[in-house]
């Protein structure tokens, strides 16, 4: 869920604190951790190969998109 703030209101945009991308990098390392942990099946369910699921999860955690920390 992203937060409506004040910059976004006014349309600038304030760099990302410091605990902010901890935050994030945090989660998407566990993410990236359970979607390694999924079976054959459930990753069929998403639409994902297992080859597509490793090459996500060996990703590093700061290798997101750029709208993820703005």
């Amino acid at each position: 869920m992203h937060a409506l703030t004040i910059s976004h209101i006014r349309g600038t945009q304030r760099t990302p604190s410091l605990l902010s991308r901890l935050r994030t990098a945090r989660t998407v390392a566990r993410q990236r951790k359970s979607l390694a942990a999924l079976d054959d099946r459930m990753l069929h369910d998403i639409g994902l190969t297992r080859a597509e699921a490793n090459t996500e999860a060996a990703r590093p955690a700061w290798d997101v998109p750029a709208h993820w920390t703005a």
